[in-house]
């Protein structure tokens, strides 16, 4: 009896969406790519001209620095021409509605959109509107695709098989678009998932998504391998105290501190910033060796230029 070949994997993905859109199969693969754009970093001279040919339009109607920032980096690594498109002074102000705004600059032959919107949705809305490749930098409370993969990259550093690590995700998890994405990126791996926080911001969706629920964080740090704070969206959120008392309170019952670092001495720490200092944490918490916040920073970049590469048609020609 003749033996099946194995399967050739091949990526096949023409824009980044959300990880709701991606395999197991192609999150590792984007992982695997991301290995060596970090190796690339780490030269003297970090570019390569890998994208030089390429127009990039980052469309950005939120306020980012590190997300903003970590794409026009790499798209600069890579010898992309780029465009940066910020809402508070464009025509949008004048009443220009986005499909307007996308068709236009599409017009001037772009071939990527690196897209963040605090409507839900709205990359998926782009790729009806243009032929370039969407990437999603954050769609409201929906999903935050590329802090998703290179929060799953910098476990992968620490713990090179993801399958079975034990993953907290600890704090907003109602207004957050990067729990979305990790707990769908993660459950693919074969992590386990455990989100805690406070009733007031714990949200129906996440046990239908595979993940635990847990309201007590000394429970929570004795299991997990890695605690990934949230910050607190107070800008989302309104009035704070309508969701817990105070700050104060929710650091006390819910903030990681130096104490849990001694009682619990295996776990590692990340944010995905910017971080509220003695509210999400400790200030020693977020700089001890415990910690790799600046590590995820790099990590970004890294994944990014990963995902520019993967989604500029270079492996499919």
């Amino acid at each position: 009896m003749a033996e099946t070949p194995e399967r050739v994997y091949q990526f096949n993905h023409s824009h980044l969406l959300g990880l709701s859109d991606y395999s197991a199969e192609d999150i590792l693969y984007v992982l695997e790519q991301a290995k060596t754009f970090r190796e690339v970093l780490e030269r003297p001279v970090p570019k390569i001209p890998t994208l030089r040919d390429k127009t990039i339009v980052n469309l950005f109607y939120e306020n980012s620095t590190r997300t903003r920032l970590s794409f026009e980096l790499a798209q600069r690594r890579m010898g992309a021409d780029v465009v940066n498109f910020s809402a508070s002074t464009s025509s949008t102000r004048k009443g220009e509605t986005l499909r307007d705004t996308i068709q236009n600059i599409s017009s001037m032959k772009i071939d990527m959109v690196v897209v963040r919107h605090e409507g839900p949705g709205v990359p998926h809305f782009l790729t009806k509107c243009v032929d370039a490749s969407i990437i999603n930098a954050g769609d409201g409370a929906h999903e935050h695709p590329t802090q998703a993969l290179l929060d799953l990259f910098t476990i992968q550093q620490i713990h090179p098989d993801l399958r079975g690590r034990k993953i907290a995700i600890i704090g907003d998890i109602s207004y957050s678009r990067v729990v979305r994405s990790n707990i769908l990126g993660l459950k693919k791996v074969g992590a386990e998932v455990t989100v805690c926080g406070p009733k007031t911001l714990m949200p129906a969706f996440v046990e239908s998504m595979g993940a635990n629920v847990s309201w007590n964080l000394d429970e929570t740090l004795a299991w997990c391998d890695v605690a990934m704070a949230l910050r607190i969206q107070m800008e989302r959120m309104g009035q704070v105290t309508d969701l817990f008392p105070s700050l104060r309170e929710y650091h006390h019952l819910f903030g990681i501190k130096m104490a849990h670092l001694e009682k619990y001495p295996d776990f590692i720490i990340m944010h995905p910033g910017p971080i509220n200092r003695g509210v999400e944490m400790e200030s020693r918490v977020a700089d001890s060796e415990r910690a790799v916040i600046l590590n995820q920073v790099t990590n970004g970049l890294a994944i990014r230029m990963a995902v520019l590469y993967l989604l500029s048609g270079r492996v499919r020609e």
